[in-house]
């Protein structure tokens, strides 16, 4: 017999370039995570800036700058670029935009009820997409006086309708899509990608004093427009029922003292704890161990706190309003509050459905398998591929590796 025949090595094949190699990102947002009053939108914002980066993708977050914040630094390899406060912030970037119109390929100008109107200083070949949560119209007029709450409305509605017209829009759910059509007649094609959901391990308790029996909890922003003070308010309209009952309030803002003041003048300060911000496993455990989330928003664009309880298997209570219509499933996560029902008794409705432990343990499972439906890998994902679509329609060119399919690359 001859000599066998030596076993050639595999064919060695090269690691694909990244997606977004060498595609240059401006990203305008109101916000960023760090500063005080940064919420869903800044959260939903930084995540995919981060998936741009690890697609290969050099990115600039343009944003407001408070007090004591470096005017730029790098994090998470974005570039962060601060300047303005929350008014001059929608003159300062456009402007620093158009002195920096060629270093970019690509723009994504958020709109939090006002633009940065990016297409009337970028190129005329750079693709700008439209981000928009949800429509604020309604807002501008609970928080503005009148002259200033139309300018608003007209700058979202007329305005910003003509300007982005022909650029495409990203918004975060069905209902939020269907207010940008019907309420602002917006013309431009619009594109749904979900928000994404932390990975959540579940903590047992172990931060303060017991959690009550029942607990219910509030996880967010504390500003004028989340009305907060409702939640307080159910350890009150709630004592009859449930004596044992406590409201966590987890989170941080200026409506902090006016929380405080509300339970004392309720008499009830000490069935109320404003935790303040919490590390996420002092925030897990309080989330973790309440019966039930409870948001009293009546403006979103989804709802990213919503999730992040379900991915505890934590059901919530929110009123049937655009966005938490979509992350809130009726019945099966949660609960909606419907018109003419007031919160407190949706809460003590549901309060006594999760009473019954086999009820309670349906309604975590359902809520766990609703939150692992989304991932910040996925939303990425989506916003690296329309950023590929626009720019094959602009006529950029690239290699041909970019190509490829993106990659859902979840990063924590």
């Amino acid at each position: 017999m001859g000599r066998p025949s030596p076993v050639s090595p595999p064919p060695h094949h090269p690691a694909p370039e990244p997606v977004l190699a060498g595609v240059r990102v401006a990203l305008l947002n109101f916000r960023e995570p760090l500063q005080s009053a940064a919420g869903g939108a800044e959260q939903y914002a930084w995540q995919v800036c981060r998936h741009l980066i690890a697609q290969g993708a050099s990115v600039t977050f343009a944003t407001s700058r408070e007090p004591g914040q470096r005017r730029a630094e790098r994090r998470d390899g974005v570039e962060l670029r601060r300047m303005g406060n929350r008014y001059l912030v929608y003159l300062l970037v456009p402007l620093w935009l158009l002195l920096r119109r060629r270093r970019f390929d690509i723009v994504i100008d958020c709109m939090n009820g006002i633009p940065f109107f990016a297409p009337l200083v970028v190129r005329r070949r750079t693709p700008v997409i439209s981000l928009v949560h949800h429509v604020h119209d309604r807002q501008f007029h609970a928080f503005f006086p009148p002259w200033i709450a139309r300018l608003g409305c007209f700058i979202e509605g007329p305005v910003a309708r003509l300007l982005y017209r022909r650029r495409t829009t990203v918004t975060v759910s069905e209902s939020s899509r269907q207010e940008l059509r019907e309420r602002l007649r917006w013309k431009a094609p619009i594109l749904v990608i979900p928000n994404g959901s932390p990975a959540v391990r579940p903590v047992g308790h172990g931060y303060g004093e017991p959690a009550g029996d029942p607990a219910i909890a509030y996880l967010g922003r504390l500003v004028g427009h989340k009305r907060v003070e409702r939640v307080v308010e159910l350890a009150d309209e709630l004592a009859g029922t449930w004596p044992g009952l406590r409201v966590h309030v987890i989170g941080r803002g200026p409506e902090r003292r006016r929380l405080a003041a509300r339970a004392r003048e309720l008499g009830v300060a000490d069935r109320v704890r404003l935790h303040g911000f919490l590390a996420e496993a002092d925030k897990n455990a309080v989330l973790g161990a309440a019966r039930l989330n409870v948001t009293a928003s009546e403006f979103e664009g989804w709802g990213l706190t919503v999730i992040e309880a379900a991915a505890l298997g934590v059901p919530t209570v929110a009123y049937d309003v655009a966005g938490l219509r979509d992350s809130v499933r009726h019945g099966e996560t949660g609960w909606l509050v419907r018109d003419g029902e007031r919160l407190a008794d949706v809460v003590a409705r549901a309060l006594k459905e999760l009473d019954d432990p086999v009820r309670r343990a349906e309604i975590q499972q359902a809520c766990r398998a609703w939150a692992g439906e989304f991932t910040w890998g996925r939303t990425g994902a989506r916003m690296t591929a329309l950023i590929a679509a626009e720019l094959d329609k602009s006529g950029y060119r690239r290699p041909a590796r970019f190509h490829l399919a993106p990659r859902e690359t979840e990063i924590t």
